[in-house]
């Protein structure tokens, strides 16, 4: 439970079609087996009790009393177990003589409450309406399992007392696939996790609605959500069950299982969810005198392993295919920005600063796509190469060829005399390779642009990405300034990705093109303001302000997140440890919040430019942070990890 993650289950039983005692057996076994898994929420199939398909044997007292009787000596049997399980049976209400379809709620051997199906389907295949009432409105007490006051009410939440995060709300089957899910309710009222007990047929087609359908619910209420479906031992007289289980967390699902019984698993990060709710003021919430009432239950506080995945580059999708799209539809939005800016401003061109690295090549590429969109000739790009003190023949090379690929006008400035004559003004050495020698360069690479921009009435398109403004990694009134900044929002790990499906997507059309790219993807990331050592980059990036994969990881979880820095380590160390080791890991962390937080005051005054992504670090847009913020909290905790 440590850092707020909670690990959960949905469990399939195989069962018999109302044999309670053989349903029972199976359910305590599975519930110790979740149990010795270090699972502390369980939640079983509707009607598992009986069995789902029990038709009109539903009706009789024998079957009902035999169900109260099972849910008896399941609570009897699973005294010692630290979890909360949700089971499905049906209920006789001796008020009003009504059966309900019910989740029995337990923890340590007590019935902590009974949540009704609300929505009762009697369409198609289904004919619940024959045997079971709605449970919309019923706030009662009924008698069960020799306890005389059971709350029975679906707006009932069961909070957890060790674990504050943790409040549990339950729909059943339908109440999903509803108009108005009693979950959205329940997640108002504060339910973080939702599960339902479900019995859903499967027929061709269905499985990826009902994945869908899980999903989207679990983002529109920024839940965990748990759904358990029957499976094998219910009748197939007219309809197969596959045991479809999935856990979903705000939109992604974490673990899912299909065609068998037993239990999927997956650990839900209520923290993440909590920071989530905080962070969107538009998720409205209310209290209980809406009619919301909450049990209380306790769970003892216990690490949990974790198996759910850490991807190692979270801005960038795992699977081929979305990678390809979302590349696309990268490239497409920040064009699109640039183009608006463009036609706004009516600007007679663009002008780049090509220095034959990423980022200046994802610029002009993206101001390319802009000129395509706007129907004018890519002449009206400028890319400008200013070689240096610094500057290898392999960068400079192609710089060149990449312009000349891409169609755009292109142009080499010189700068060391200018740099040269500015270090003689102000008495800078050129022996001394310090700050004021890299940024004097960088300086006055702008300026060329700047000017430049002046003369032909263009824009200047910045090339800085967002992990760069992150790390404060640019020259104040160097690098760090443009008109328009095309790769604000790009993390360096995903500024690579949009670089390889460039080159692959002109690789049959222009293979020089395709070749130069791949290139560049090969060259070490480096500004190449420090003297070349026998002709190659003497200064990397990556040597001196760690690993770009690494820092894009760190800024996705500490800061789209806002996880503190032992949560940050300790995914990073699932995710990334086997690659560059614990040391190497806390080494680049505590140099993330050093430099983030002292690095401000450069991310206060940037350019406009488009967000593509989930994270950005515009002042006007997703990050107001102080330039004076102090790091202290996150530097001590970072210390002692």
């Amino acid at each position: 439970m440590r850092d707020g993650f909670i690990k959960v289950a949905a469990g399939t039983p195989k069962i018999r079609v109302a044999d309670c005692r053989y349903n029972a057996e199976q359910i305590i076994q599975m519930m110790r087996d979740a149990a010795a898994s270090g699972v502390k929420v369980l939640c079983l199939p509707e009607l598992c009790v009986t069995g789902y398909t029990c038709g009109d044997l539903f009706l009789e007292d024998t079957l009902l009393q035999g169900a109260e009787d099972a849910l008896s000596r399941i609570l009897a049997e699973t005294k010692e177990l630290d979890l909360l399980t949700a089971i499905g049976l049906p209920v006789r209400s001796k008020w009003d003589h009504k059966l309900y379809n019910c989740a029995a709620v337990v923890c340590k051997g007590e019935l902590l409450g009974l949540s009704p199906k609300v929505n009762i389907p009697n369409y198609g295949e289904f004919y619940e309406g024959r045997w079971f009432a709605s449970g919309a409105g019923q706030e009662v007490n009924v008698s069960l399992c020799g306890r005389a006051l059971v709350e029975m009410c679906p707006r009932r939440l069961y909070a957890c007392e060790s674990v504050p995060e943790l409040i549990v709300g339950v729909e059943i089957c339908e109440d999903l696939w509803s108009p108005e899910p009693p979950s959205a309710g329940l997640a108002q009222a504060g339910a973080t996790l939702i599960l339902n007990l479900s019995a859903s047929d499967e027929v061709a087609g269905k499985a990826a609605y009902r994945r869908q359908l899980t999903a989207n619910q679990s983002a529109r209420l920024v839940c965990g959500y748990v759904y358990a479906d029957a499976g094998e031992g219910e009748s197939t007289t007219d309809l197969v069950f596959a045991g479809h289980n999935l856990i979903a967390e705000n939109g992604v699902i974490l673990a899912e299982k299909r065609f068998g019984t037993g239990l999927t698993v997956s650990e839900i990060d209520l923290a993440r969810l909590v920071f989530e709710r905080r962070r969107r003021n538009t998720f409205r919430t209310f209290d209980e005198s809406r009619g919301y009432g909450r049990g209380t239950f306790a769970l003892e506080t216990a690490e949990t392993v974790l198996t759910r995945p850490v991807a190692k580059n979270p801005f960038v999708p795992a699977d081929a295919g979305d990678r390809k799209a979302r590349c696309e539809e990268i490239l497409t939005i920040a064009a699109l920005g640039l183009k608006k800016r463009l036609e706004h401003t009516r600007a007679a061109c663009a002008v780049v600063g090509l220095s034959g690295g990423l980022d200046s090549t994802l610029a002009l590429l993206i101001t390319a796509r802009a000129m395509d969109l706007l129907g004018r000739s890519r002449t009206d790009i400028l890319a400008v190469t200013m070689p240096c003190f610094g500057t290898t023949s392999r960068t400079k090379s192609n710089a060149q060829v990449l312009a000349e690929r891409i169609g755009a006008d292109f142009r080499t400035v010189d700068i060391g005399e200018a740099v040269k004559v500015h270090f003689r003004d102000i008495g800078q050495s050129m022996e001394d390779l310090s700050v004021t020698f890299e940024n004097g360069q960088a300086r006055e690479r702008t300026q060329v642009l700047m000017d430049l921009a002046n003369q032909r009435g263009g824009l200047v398109i910045g090339t800085g990405d967002l992990s760069e403004l992150a790390l404060g990694w640019a020259t104040y009134n160097g690098d760090h300034m443009s008109m328009y900044g095309v790769n604000a929002s790009i993390p360096k790990t995903l500024v690579r990705h949009l670089t390889a499906y460039a080159a692959e997507e002109v690789q049959d059309s222009d293979p020089q093109l395709a070749a130069v790219l791949r290139d560049i993807l090969d060259t070490p990331v480096s500004p190449e303001l420090l003297p070349p050592k026998e002709g190659e980059i003497a200064q990397k990036t990556e040597d001196l302000v760690g690993p770009y994969e690494l820092h894009d990881f760190f800024l996705y979880y500490a800061i789209r997140w806002g996880f503190p820095p032992r949560k940050v380590f300790r995914l990073a160390l699932l995710a990334l440890e086997a690659d560059y080791g614990r040391e190497a890991i806390r080494k680049w962390l505590k140099n993330f919040y050093r430099r983030f937080f002292s690095q401000q005051f450069k991310r206060s005054c940037l350019p406009d430019g488009p967000k593509v992504g989930s994270l950005a670090l515009s002042p006007r847009g997703d990050w107001r942070m102080p330039s004076d913020s102090v790091n202290a909290l996150w530097l001590a905790e970072a210390e002692n990890l």
